[in-house]
């Protein structure tokens, strides 16, 4: 979908009288959040300083893991992390560069890892995926996209033959009360042929799904917010101010007052939330994949849990994705982290990229918004008039439809269907 710039969808008559709503971000919590809104007659209007899904809602992995309920803050990392660090080409990387900046995140990411904060995050991560599948599978189907969800679970795959690891993993996951079942090696193929011989054993997540396209999704949430007579802009929001007629400064001059705003700007969410009156620990995940043209021949996502990524059969091709750098939003992509996925999946599908070289590929960068307790921010700010909804870290096209229910909810004056105070931006007062 392209966006002219000051674009705009009228509505109607009965829009006009209605409360007037800006959101600020077009990816897919803010569009999302858009048609919640726009469907309890609200009218909303959608800043993006680049567009329809520009950002990482472009290129993520596109896999509803509402398997994932567990915090990122794991005290079993600890002792891994100085060989990930040291590694250029692993999994998780800092770059030197960025640091002394990244340490106040880290250290409060430490202290998310006792036992008491887990639970507590935990237990705020699975009230959000527990209902997560539903609300994405109504939301495209409102959207009259159904097929864009595609719900065949997906694959852990280990190569180890370490028994006692896989186990323990299949009990982490099962005691969490995942949907979840233990397969061996020849299992794992019959459902996947194309997976090599070294694999030892998988884990089936039943109950999760992807998508064949996580621009699609937005394109068709932008669809349907024009259809609501909803519109979408092109302009960059430098300030949020909040009183009795709540305002977007953008960087060109313009003051855009509405009834209420909506911060989902994610990784750029930071200055604008402080421009509120919230300092909020909000760093960036620098996300890599490489989009292969080969085609997969997979019905499902394949993670791996030795390697540390994941593939994932898509239109027009196979992504592979899953390496994580912290490096701010100004330095420049490094193409060797997204080139260093392609032998990892020459390893797990041998016939499938036995030829491929990663010139033939597309190489992506994107900023996932992390919080140190992996919990996003959602809710009233303190500035009248303001709302906050992002930090969905790895997990925003999973909680998308979900976020933008209860931030409908609660701009519309209904009680949500949840408990928000876990989500508030209080809790780093």
């Amino acid at each position: 979908m392209n966006i002219e710039k000051s674009q705009h969808i009228q509505a109607g008559t009965a829009a006009d009288e209605a409360q007037h709503v800006i959101v600020v971000g077009a990816g897919i919590v803010g569009l999302a959040s858009a048609v919640a809104l726009a469907r309890r007659g609200l009218k909303v209007t959608v800043l993006d300083k680049e567009g329809v899904a520009a950002g990482a809602s472009y290129g993520n992995a596109g896999h509803f893991a509402t398997e994932q309920v567990f915090p990122l803050a794991d005290p079993a990392l600890l002792p891994k992390l100085p060989g990930m660090l040291l590694d250029p080409l692993g999994p998780f990387r800092i770059r030197p560069a960025y640091f002394h900046k990244a340490l106040p995140w880290f250290m409060r990411f430490v202290a998310n890892m006792s036992r008491k904060n887990r639970e507590r995050n935990g237990a705020a991560i699975k009230a959000l995926n527990l209902g997560a599948m539903a609300a994405t599978r109504e939301l495209l189907a409102f959207c009259g996209r159904p097929e864009l969800l595609v719900e065949n679970g997906s694959l852990l795959v280990f190569e180890t033959r370490d028994k006692q690891v896989i186990d323990a993993e299949f009990r982490h996951y099962r005691d969490a009360g995942v949907a979840v079942k233990l397969l061996t090696g020849d299992e794992a193929r019959a459902l996947e042929p194309s997976l090599t011989e070294a694999v030892t054993a998988a884990l089936w997540f039943t109950e999760v799904g992807h998508t064949p396209s996580p621009k699609a999704i937005c394109d068709a949430l932008a669809d349907t917010l024009l259809g609501l007579g909803g519109s979408i802009e092109l302009g960059c929001v430098k300030q949020l101010q909040g009183g009795e007629a709540p305002s977007a400064v953008l960087d060109d001059g313009r003051k855009l007052t509405a009834d209420k705003l909506l911060l989902c700007a994610g990784a750029w969410s930071r200055p604008l939330a402080l421009s509120a009156g919230h300092k909020v620990p909000l760093d960036t995940e620098r996300g890599y994949h490489l989009m292969m043209p080969q085609q997969s021949g997979l019905k499902r996502p394949v993670a791996s849990f030795d390697r540390k990524f994941i593939i994932t059969p898509m239109d027009g091709g196979t992504r592979l994705a899953g390496t994580v750098e912290f490096g701010g939003l100004e330095a420049p992509m490094s193409n060797a982290r997204a080139d260093c996925l392609l032998p990892h999946g020459k390893a797990l599908l041998p016939a499938v990229f036995a030829a491929a070289a990663v010139e033939n590929g597309e190489r992506w960068m994107g900023f996932r918004p992390s919080m140190p307790d992996s919990l996003p921010v959602l809710g009233e700010s303190q500035s009248s008039g303001v709302y906050l909804c992002f930090g969905h870290q790895h997990l925003g096209l999973t909680w998308a439809a979900t976020t933008a229910e209860l931030m409908g909810q609660l701009m519309a004056g209904e009680t949500p269907a949840i408990e928000m105070s876990p989500y508030s931006v209080k809790r780093f007062d």
